[in-house]
């Protein structure tokens, strides 16, 4: 299947989606057990979450980089994600975009949201030739985030950590058995256009994505 170069892929319903952070224990743990962020987790810094599995795991490498032992899935409203991304600036200058140079630095300063596009990643996590979404919050983005969005936090380290382990049996197959389900997020024209995303970025309900998720 032809996966477009800007498009969002993620596990979601109908009202929710699901978004990935890893932290060291110390603010991961306590975030589960409240079901939200607490401290010792900063309200006053931005914070990146991914929709993208894999390109979490490419972030973390696999749980196993210092202050991302702990991988979190965290479900959150689609109303609250659709407001970030209404609110975003994209973090790289585009002419067809901004108009000029001024016109972007501006909107950098003022909006809440900052939203870019990497390279997706692959099971191997190699850089595949399409893109993935990442969206860092701030400010006001980062208090609607921790109060409002916020349906239910739960550590996926474990499956991380026997994703991890497969791979390094070599056990490939079974691997991309236990990879979340992810499809493409269907964006509002208004929405898909500040993004600079791809046209007719919606997948068929349930279709995996090449270098994306084969089953739960």
């Amino acid at each position: 299947m032809s996966v477009p170069v800007r498009q969002i892929r993620a596990r979601y319903s109908t009202t929710t989606i699901t978004v990935y952070q890893a932290y060291p224990p110390q603010i991961a743990l306590p975030a589960v057990s409240a079901g939200r962020f607490v401290a010792p987790f900063k309200r006053d810094r931005m914070t990146w979450i991914k929709p993208s599995f894999l390109w979490m795991m490419y972030r973390c490498g696999w749980a196993t980089k210092p202050g991302q032992e702990r991988v979190l899935s965290i479900e959150i409203t689609r109303a609250g994600f659709e407001w970030a991304l209404a609110h975003a600036c994209l973090s790289h200058y585009d002419r067809d975009l901004h108009g000029d140079a001024a016109t972007w630095a501006q909107q950098v300063k003022t909006s809440p949201v900052r939203v870019q596009w990497d390279p997706e990643r692959s099971l191997r996590l190699t850089a595949l030739p399409y893109r993935s979404l990442q969206v860092g919050l701030s400010g006001e983005a980062v208090h609607r985030y921790v109060d409002d969005w916020i349906v239910a936090v739960e550590d996926v380290t474990p499956a991380v950590e026997q994703i991890r382990d497969l791979l390094r049996r070599g056990d490939e197959q079974a691997a991309a058995a236990r990879l979340p389900a992810e499809r493409g997020y269907p964006l509002p024209d208004r929405i898909a256009v500040g993004l600079a995303a791809s046209p007719d970025v919606a997948a068929a309900p349930g279709v995996p994505l090449d270098g994306t998720a084969r089953g739960n």
